[in-house]
């Protein structure tokens, strides 16, 4: 017996004729394009007869319909931070999967790589390349192109939950106050008084700020004022975290001991790194000599040597919960501005000089 034939699937022309209109009709109304003068009879009839064919417009033609570009952009520093930064790393590709699942482009915007302009990310919604975007490690000097991308009715989430600041905007992330807190008062009860820091970039990051800051108010709610010998600032890499460290081993010298540190604060895990290398490098021990205790837990930071203690976050779903709020504003959802963000958690290892393993949870930030 022969098989049927398959028939071709109808197209906007198919819909065009038997409905007696125009295929740019048919494209209006298919893809709910108002104010184009077509009447309510009219578009009853293009619908009805687009479901007796079966006709479904493609992905394509709805976004050349309605003007839209179908991607999204991902605002970082610099690319080269995608090469050293494994939280970035995970949050980008996590945003392109989700991405992928919503039918949607990424395009990967830079801010500091060569012959980019501050807040050149504004031209990509200017040309109207992208509907939305997300913005992760703002600097200062950006925050004045955010309110640029608000007052047009941009879809928009900013990295950066709990920074001062950001509140007009739908922020999302660990409340950089909260989880320092958390990773400072560790090292306190732990007997620690003389605590340093290293931050993960230089100080016009706003995240960077952030996390000094809550350094900073830790050691002071125990009246413990911070020496300018006690922190320095990192750039994104290991490399960087190493040569920081090392600048302020070398200033604890010049210090008399009853100053110099017994515990480090490092901005991420892959500072972390990189400054118990230097402290190794220097002869003294980890934890015995400088506890150590890092941000973002890694999949790294369990097999470092000793293991890190460190601050957890998870980039995949922090990618994930960043495209369902973008997802949201592109379909016109209205919400509030509140930040979206989790209680912060720290994962206690052997770096830090404390007992068994364990996850100590902080106080609930917003959510």
């Amino acid at each position: 017996m022969t098989a049927p034939a398959l028939r071709s699937p109808a197209t906007s022309a198919d819909v065009a004729r038997q409905a007696g209109v125009s295929r740019t009709t048919v494209s209006f109304v298919l893809n709910d394009v108002r104010d184009r003068g077509i009447s309510e009879a009219t578009r009853e009839k293009v619908l009805a007869v687009a479901r007796a064919l079966g006709y479904e417009p493609n992905a394509a033609a709805r976004m050349l319909a309605s003007g839209s570009s179908g991607s999204v952009g991902l605002v970082i520093p610099k690319a080269a931070h995608l090469y050293s930064d494994v939280f970035l790393s995970q949050l980008v590709a996590s945003v392109n999967e989700a991405c992928h699942k919503s039918g949607l482009k990424l395009l990967i915007e830079t801010t500091e790589d060569e012959g980019n302009e501050p807040g050149g990310f504004v031209n990509l919604v200017r040309a109207r390349r992208i509907d939305g975007l997300i913005v992760v490690n703002l600097r200062s000097s950006e925050h004045q192109h955010l309110h640029r991308i608000a007052d047009a009715g941009i879809p928009l989430v900013v990295f950066g939950c709990g920074i001062a600041g950001l509140e007009r905007f739908q922020t999302m992330g660990r409340d950089n106050l909260a989880a320092t807190h958390l990773a400072v008062e560790h090292l306190q009860r732990l007997g620690h008084q003389r605590i340093g820091h290293v931050s993960f970039a230089p100080p016009d990051y706003l995240s960077v700020n952030e996390r000094e800051r809550g350094w900073r108010e830790a050691l002071a709610a125990q009246g413990v004022a911070p020496d300018p010998a006690w922190l320095e600032h990192g750039d994104i890499s290991a490399e960087s975290g190493y040569l920081a460290t090392r600048r302020l081993l070398d200033a604890q010298r010049q210090l008399p001991a009853e100053r110099r540190i017994t515990a480090l604060f490092a901005g991420n895990d892959t500072i972390a790194f990189g400054a118990m290398h230097a402290i190794h490098a220097a002869g003294l021990r980890v934890p015995d000599d400088i506890a150590v205790v890092g941000y973002d837990d890694i999949p790294l930071a369990a097999f470092a040597n000793p293991p890190l203690t460190t601050i957890r976050t998870d980039p995949v779903a922090h990618g994930r919960e960043a495209m369902q709020l973008l997802v949201a504003q592109l379909r016109g959802a209205t919400q509030s501005m509140s930040p979206v963000g989790v209680t912060p958690e720290l994962v206690v290892r052997r770096s830090c000089g404390s007992g068994p393993a364990a996850v100590v949870p902080g106080t609930s930030g917003p959510t």
